[in-house]
């Protein structure tokens, strides 16, 4: 009714109190009467009037027989069937009989009862006391407890069963009170409840999950109680098996957990579970472990009692088979399944109360809790700490496997992010069950760290918990057990240890403290150990707390704080003074260190703490036997040799010979191959052990040197006298791996060594032998590659020993810097090192190792100038070789170190030493031309090194003025700037002029003017400004420069040759052309012009004949601006230093007259140098005053008979070539002619060219005619000589002629002529027009002086060959014969030709020749004309083409201008003959030539011939071979007729016949007929005729011309 208000109530029974109940319940009986809303709201009204006790009994009767009715009857279902239940329900509250009596009326036996009866009498079993009606209901529901088949019905009559159990349950129970006894004994309730167990397994299917079964479980956990236990013993395995089966209907845990702590709990009330449970244990026990591994909900009470049942369930379990139930616990805890293993655990804690605690359940339960702690499960962590607190109370820590599980605790306790908070909370809590000492062990344990702070708490809290307790915390018998716990010396250690880092984790330091404070009283009280170290710990740990709260982290000092807590242990150890304590001490520090290996500082801090600990000992053989310990302990690491260096370092400062002397025994196993043990390590691990020990060695020496305050200075040459022994008798291979060992542990010795300035005071005389060995090892280094950093290393330990005595000699510091300089700045350019790189990685390794190396070089450098400020420039003269290299690379290191160090010396700024710069010059040339090298770096490089040493040449001016009283330059020295000088000689050489002496300026312009032929145009420029810019500068020194260039000259070209071109005079060629190009001073020109002259011209006769090449560049001339620059070659550098020195000396005309003589030609070319000379010669003697003629003159004299060919032949060239001056050649006492003469006789082709032409050139001087005219014959030996021999002989004796005195012009010329002629139609064009040129001049001085008959006959002999030579295409050929044709003419007299002649041209010589032929048919006699077609037969045989030709022309002419009518037979054929033998020419036109000219004489001979008889012809023939003279009809043009030879024996016989036979007719004819010589073979018969001779002078007759005749050959002259 709760669903009803107040008022509803009210209106309710209002309502039904109107109504007539009996109508009411008549009307119930019939079904269907009422509707169901008004049953509905009656019953409701009838529950209220019945729970109000409103109805009387009889009533209250008949509506339960209703109420069961209708339920029988209409069945309802819902809340008509709950109100049903309701009503019947009050009824029974009111009734319980009443109610109850009706479940098993007898009539309705059959059928199954109403549900909702069988509820209301279930409820009322639990609520009522049903005693007197247990019995007949409980027979009732068994028999239908086989009907029900519905699961409501089951439901039902469940709920009856339950109420039924139960309240048998409670009346059973003796200690309960009951208001009445029960209508069943105690027999027939356990019949009944086996009864119903059996039905209801056997009846009803339980093998779903539903209600039905949770019901019939909850039943039968109840009826457990009610069967006799040995019967339900008996079955505990069938019941087993269905709880096993009911549980795979994955019904409630609850219920299974329920039932089967009901089963357990009814067993064990016999006091023992019998046979078949402990069968059945392991089943039972994993369905419990299956109930327990449910998850809990905290909101389901079924969920939370699950468990709680399970638990007790094995609690008992654990009573009856305590062995059993532990071993199936063990086996699941080691199960791999976390949540078994969690089940089981939470078992153990429950029920491990209840095992007895022996040794073997302690071994097992250990061994599982180990292999639980092994698999270390995450959800297996909190049971299992549970588990373990548990076994903590129990004392299982101290158990021999206890350290496992308290290691696992500490484990678990660390704050790491995979641990609870509650889970380390619970690791605490365990801990503190641990015993002080063990937990001291734990907290000191490394692997703890992470958990020292709350370990150390907790050991704080226990000891003075424990000292408050009055126990001693820290056992006396503590140090008596290291196996188990801390001794004394490592908590100690320890302690300090994690003290070194306070602030780590925010508490380390202040913990470790206050646990060493903590413990101090235990400390104070170990037998060993005397108080004054507690009353020492007692002020000094506050102390440091106190320090530690005042400071942070970031404030705190580290290294202080390490020095107070290394003086507090060391303070420490002072009181305890115990040697056998102390010792035990260093051992655990040894042990320590041997067990650092990732934490450096910390590693460090215990080398420092050893080296403390070991100095406040004063037994020597401890301290011995502690520090050969350390020596032998690991060294691989840097840090480990530095912790031992520092160690023994600390050791000296009180055992200093003690330490040194165990160095010196450690350091044997580097030499002695006997004792070492280097060697007993495989081969590969030598070398590198060996470096470690070394290593060791030299670091433990420099930390000494560092703390010994001085005192190890006596033993250091001692110590690098050892230094040198372990190289040099190095028991392993040297190699580079060996080398780098020994120079970097070395370099750790010297590195700290020269920071000491005490060992400046002493003297170490084997610094200067590693300083060899240093040099020794850069010279072995190779420098194709570099791959070690040994050059660098011994590099920097020769600069760590500078400043130590004694100081390098010169010598020493010569070869130490030029074997740095060639061991690094010859390595290959940085691509090339890249390139050979493996990998990028390596490649940039390799070139940090280079820069480095450059670096070390560089301070070597700087070491050495200040140590010796004044041998700056040699340092600087060591780097030539590189600064003149080839290679760019080398070229730029070496400027970088130039640009260094004077820089460093710039900057020194201290110039009271003062740095002499002998060869200023050759520096600043140098530097200068490398302004302008093609790299640009290296220019800028340059710039920088430039203006450095303009500083310093700056400053000491400026102090030197200072020191002279005199006012300093004011702004100069702002002028220039690196900038400034980049790329710009001019202002280099301005800057540094007024600086040179002058011999610095000599020795600039020597080096320079070698960077003048460098074939790097912009080098060769550089030099070329640099030279330029200081002799502008300082031109009153050009004099002595230009004398210095002209002696190299000198010097170097009376040297003896070399194969090679020498590059030195083409630099002073060049450097002329530079210097000279400026405005010098005149005057100096002057005065030096000969011999400059001279030696620049045998300068160029030398690079001449060494043939370079023609692109070969060796200077370029800076062009101008807009322009660019001019190259030159060594020759053309040669030709343009002449042409300066001309210009120079304002001799522009002589260069004009070469210009236009093609002088530079001439005297580029070997073969005609000589003439190049003779022409500029002549230039010179045109233009040039007779001073300077003479002055030349005499310097060639001294050099007429020089052993240098070259040499000579220019001095002769010149010698002869200056007799055209007359002043020249009338000087007095010079034996002119005589030297010519001997010139002329050498066989020395030049010589004799030369020497006629000095002959020629005298010759034209007044005075010489009488001696040159004896030399005629002489010389007309020379017109068969070599052509330039033949000219210039011809040119000598037209001189002699043409300036020869009176008569003797005439007889000189007779006396050359039949010479002189055939050189007019010579082969070799030159000798043509010489000897072409000087007839003209010889004819027209002969004609002067009226020449007679004869010489007039022998100048009629040079006619045909002039007009056959005026045939030649020459031009000049051309233009002499014509010149010497008009002297011929006019000397001849025809005039009439003579205009001809004169005005000739190579095209109209056909007409000349033509028209001359005309005048020669038409003026001459037959006879002279025959004579000149005779001459012209000679040059049919001609080799050269065009005078064949043109005698074949001059022969075809004449014939066609005379009448051959009139023309003998004879000579017609003697014509014909001569011409035909050319017919087979091998120049084809000659052959047409000569065809048509035979053809053209044929015609001429046909058109006037006559016919006539026999006997005339008979006659003629006749005539002819007797050689009597016919009839003259015909003239003759020959005057002897030369018959062609026959080769056949009997042809001469016939001739000889013939001869015969005519005898007597030439008797008869002898009177009237002159017979001529008549020659035959080698026979000669002359005979004389009566004809009279022709009128000849007399020279003619003494002069006559012979000729000798071929044996062969038949002359016969008429």
């Amino acid at each position: 009714m709760a669903g009803f208000s107040e008022t509803d109530k009210r209106d309710l029974e209002y309502n039904i109190s109107g109504r007539n109940i009996k109508n009411f319940m008549e009307a119930l009986q019939v079904a269907g009467q009422l509707s169901a809303d008004n049953v509905l709201q009656t019953l409701k009204l009838l529950e209220v009037k019945i729970l109000n006790n409103e109805l009387e009994t009889p009533l209250c009767q008949k509506v339960t027989d209703l109420i069961v009715g209708y339920l029988r009857k209409m069945k309802p279902e819902g809340e008509l069937e709950e109100m049903c239940t309701a009503v019947l329900m009050a009824l029974g509250s009111q009734f319980p009989g009443m109610v109850i009596t009706k479940l098993w009326d007898r009539q309705r036996v059959r059928k199954l009862p109403p549900r909702g009866l069988l509820v209301t009498v279930g409820k009322l079993s639990l609520c009522q006391d049903i005693a007197r009606y247990i019995d007949a209901t409980w027979e009732y529901i068994l028999r239908i407890l086989r009907m029900a088949k519905e699961e409501d019905d089951m439901l039902a009559i469940c709920h009856v069963l339950y109420g039924l159990v139960v309240s048998t349950q409670k009346h059973l129970d003796p200690a309960a009170k009951h208001e009445g006894a029960m209508d069943i004994r105690e027999e027939a309730v356990a019949i009944k409840a086996y009864q119903t167990l059996r039905v209801l397994f056997n009846r009803w299917s339980l093998k779903s999950k539903d209600k039905v079964t949770e019901q019939v479980l909850v039943v039968i956990g109840r009826l457990f109680y009610l069967i006799p236990p040995f019967k339900l013993k008996n079955q505990v395995n069938w019941l087993t098996r269905w709880l096993m089966s009911v549980i795979s209907t994955k019904v409630t845990p609850f219920y299974i957990s329920q039932c089967i702590f009901q089963l357990v709990d009814a067993l064990a009330l016999s006091g023992c579970g019998g046979i078949n449970l402990e069968y059945q244990l392991e089943n039972i026990t994993d369905m419990l472990f299956n109930q327990l591994n449910e998850k809990v909900n905290n909101s389901d009470s079924h969920s939370v009692l699950n468990h709680s049942l399970a638990q007790r369930a094995f609690c008992i379990l654990t009573k009856l088979y305590s062995d059993q139930v532990v071993f199936l616990l063990q086996k699941t805890m080691e199960s791999k399944d976390p949540a078994k293993t969690v089940s089981a655990l939470q078992v153990f804690v429950d029920v491990f109360q209840e095992v007895p605690q022996t040794e073997k359940l302690q071994s097992k339960v250990m061994h599982s809790v180990i292999n639980m702690i092994q698999e270390d499960f995450e959800p297996v962590r909190k049971p299992l700490l549970n588990f373990i607190e548990m076994l903590g109370q129990h004392n299982y820590f101290a158990l021999p496997l206890g350290d496992i599980i308290i290691n696992y605790i500490v484990k678990l306790s660390q704050s790491d992010s995979s641990n609870e908070e509650d889970i380390r909370i619970m690791c605490f809590k365990i801990l503190k069950m641990v015993s002080l000492p063990k937990l001291v062990t734990l907290a000191c344990e490394p692997n703890n760290i992470s958990v020292f702070v709350p370990l150390s708490k907790i050991a704080s809290e226990m000891a003075v918990r424990a000292r408050l307790l009055g126990h001693v915390p820290y056992l006396s018998s503590f140090h008596h057990r290291p196996a188990q716990f801390i001794s004394p010396q490592k908590l100690m250690i320890h302690l300090v240890m994690l003290s070194r880092k306070p602030y780590r984790e925010k508490e380390f330091g202040t913990s470790s403290l206050r646990l060493l404070h903590t413990l101090h009283p235990i400390t104070s009280r170990h037998p060993v150990i005397y108080s004054n170290v507690g009353q020492l710990w007692m002020k000094a740990i506050p102390q440091m707390l106190q320090i530690l709260d005042d400071h942070t982290e970031k404030n705190l000092n580290q290294n202080e704080w390490e020095g107070r807590l290394l003086q507090f242990s060391s303070q420490s150890l002072v009181a305890i003074d115990d040697d056998n304590w102390l010792e035990h001490l260093v051992r655990v520090v040894l042990e320590k260190i041997s067990y650092f290996s990732d934490d450096d500082k910390e590693k460090a801090f215990l080398y420092k703490f050893f080296g403390f600990t070991l100095r406040t000992s004063r037994k020597i053989s401890l301290v011995k036997t502690m520090l050969s310990s350390i020596l032998q302990t690991a060294h691989k690491e840097l840090q480990e040799r530095e912790g031992i260096a520092v160690a023994l370092s600390i050791v000296s400062m009180k055992h200093l010979t003690t330490v040194l002397d165990q160095l010196e025994v450690y350091s044997a196993a580097l030499t002695d191959k006997n004792s070492s043990s280097i060697l007993q390590l495989m081969k590969e691990h030598q070398q590198r052990e060996w470096g470690l020990v070394c290593n060791t060695v030299y670091l433990s020496y420099s930390k000494i040197i560092l703390e010994s305050k001085g005192a190890i200075f006596m033993h250091l040459d001692a110590i690098l006298a050892l230094v040198l022994q372990h190289y040099h008798n190095c028991i392993v291979e040297k190699d580079k791996n060996l080398k780098l060992y020994y120079l970097n542990a070395l370099t750790t010795l010297t590195s700290i060594l020269s920071s000491q300035r005490k060992a400046f005071q002493f003297k170490f005389p084997h610094k200067l032998d590693i300083v060899n060995l240093m040099v020794e090892l850069i010279r072995e280094e190779p420098l194709n590659f570099i791959s070690s950093s040994i050059r660098q290393m011994a590099m920097n330990i020769v600069t760590d020993f500078r400043n130590l005595r004694p100081l390098l000699e010169i010598e020493e510091r010569t070869e130490l810097l030029r074997t740095c300089f060639k061991g690094v700045l010859c390595l290959p350019p940085r691509d090339i090192l890249c390139k050979e790189a493996s990998s990028s990685k390596e490649a940039q390794a390799k070139l940090v190792l280079f820069k480095e190396t450059l670096e070390s070089l560089l301070r070597l450098m700087e070491t050495l100038i200040i140590e010796m400020p004044t041998r700056i420039q040699y340092c600087l003269e060591l780097l030539d070789t590189w600064l003149n290299s080839q290679k760019d690379n080398e070229r730029e290191r070496a400027m970088w170190c130039t640009a260094r160090i004077l820089g460093f010396t710039a900057k020194m700024n201290n110039f009271k030493t003062e740095i002499e710069f002998t060869r200023l010059g050759r520096l600043v040339r140098l530097l200068a031309i490398r302004c302008h090298d093609p790299v640009d770096n290296i220019c800028f490089l340059s710039s920088q090194a430039v203006y450095n040493l303009y500083c310093i040449l700056l400053q000491q001016k400026q102090m030197g003025r200072k020191a002279q009283g005199l006012w300093e330059e004011e702004g100069k020295h702002e002028v220039y700037s690196a900038n400034v000088f980049y790329n710009n000689t001019f202002e280099i050489a301005k800057a540094f002029a007024e600086y040179f002496t002058q011999m610095q300026l000599t020795t600039l312009v020597l080096t320079a003017m070698e960077g003048l032929t460098d074939s790097r145009a912009k080098l060769s420029l550089a030099a070329a400004q640099l030279i330029s810019g200081v002799m502008q500068e300082r031109g009153r020194d050009t004099i002595n420069v230009l004398q210095l260039l002209i002696g190299i000259l000198e010097n170097l070209h009376s040297k003896e040759e070399t194969k090679e071109m020498a590059f030195q005079p083409v630099a002073v060629a060049c450097a002329l052309c530079e210097m000279l190009s400026g405005s010098l001073c005149q005057e100096a020109i002057q005065e030096l012009y000969p011999r400059l002259l001279l030696a620049v011209l045998s300068h160029l006769y030398w690079v001449i004949e060494q043939n370079a090449p023609q692109k070969m560049v060796v200077y370029s001339k800076d062009g101008g601006p807009g322009s660019k620059s001019k190259p030159f070659d060594p020759t053309s550098c040669a030709l343009e230093a002449v042409k300066l020195v001309l210009l120079a000396a304002a001799y522009d005309g002589v260069v004009s007259y070469a210009n236009q003589h093609c002088c530079w030609d001439l005297l580029s070319c070997p073969k005609f140098y000589y003439i190049g000379i003779m022409d500029l010669t002549s230039g010179i003697v045109k233009n040039c005053e007779p001073a300077i003629l003479h002055r030349i003159l005499n310097l060639v004299r001294n050099l007429l008979s020089s052993f240098d060919v070259r040499r000579k032949i220019l001095a002769r060239t010149f010698y002869a070539q200056l007799l055209w001056h007359r002043s020249v050649a009338q000087t007095l006492g010079q034996d002119f002619l005589g030297n010519l003469i001997r010139w002329i006789k050498e066989p020395n082709l030049i010589m004799q060219e030369v020497g006629l032409r000095g002959i020629s050139n005298l010759a034209l001087h007044p005075g010489q005619s009488r001696s040159l005219k004896s030399l005629v014959p002489f010389l007309r030996d020379f017109l068969k000589s070599e052509v330039r021999v033949t000219v210039e002989a011809v040119k000598s004796l037209r001189n002699i002629i043409c300036h020869g005195q009176g008569e003797d012009t005439k007889v000189v010329f007779s006396s050359i002529s039949k010479q002189l002629w055939p050189l007019i139609n010579d082969e070799r064009d030159q000798v043509r027009i010489a000897a072409t040129a000087a007839l003209g001049h010889m004819l027209y001085r002969v004609d002067k002086f009226k020449p007679g008959s004869t010489l007039r006959k022998e100048i009629y002999t040079f006619l045909v060959p002039l007009l056959l030579s005026f045939q030649d295409n020459n031009a000049e050929v051309v233009k002499a014969c014509g010149g010497a044709l008009t002297k011929w003419t006019k000397v001849i007299g025809w005039s009439s030709l003579t205009q001809m002649f004169q005005h000739t041209t190579l095209s109209d010589h056909m007409q000349v020749l033509e028209e001359t032929c005309k005048y020669l048919v038409s003026t001459c006699k037959k006879q002279f004309l025959g004579e000149l077609l005779r001459q012209s037969f000679d040059f049919l045989k001609s080799p050269w083409p065009f005078l064949r030709a043109a005698a074949i022309t001059f022969i075809g002419l004449t014939a066609k201008k005379i009448n051959m009518n009139n023309i003998h037979e004879d000579d017609v054929q003697l014509l014909k003959n001569a011409l035909e033998s050319l017919r087979n020419d091998p120049v084809e036109s000659i052959q047409s030539l000569v065809n048509t000219t035979l053809t053209n004489i044929d015609k001429y001979v046909k058109a006037g011939l006559v016919p006539t008889s026999k006997m005339s012809r008979l006659s003629i023939n006749l005539f002819k071979v007797s050689g009597m003279k016919a009839s003259e009809k015909k003239k003759r043009l020959f005057k002897t007729v030369r018959r062609e030879r026959d080769d056949e024996d009997s042809q001469k016989n016939k001739v000889w016949n013939w001869l015969q036979t005519l005898n007597s007719l030439r008797s008869w004819r002898s009177g009237r007929v002159k017979i001529t010589p008549l020659i035959v073979g080698d026979l000669q018969t002359t005979s004389t005729g009566s004809q009279a001779p022709n009128s000849k002078s007399p020279s003619e007759e003494t002069e006559p011309v012979q000729k000798k005749v071929a044996p062969e050959s038949l002359t016969v002259n008429i």
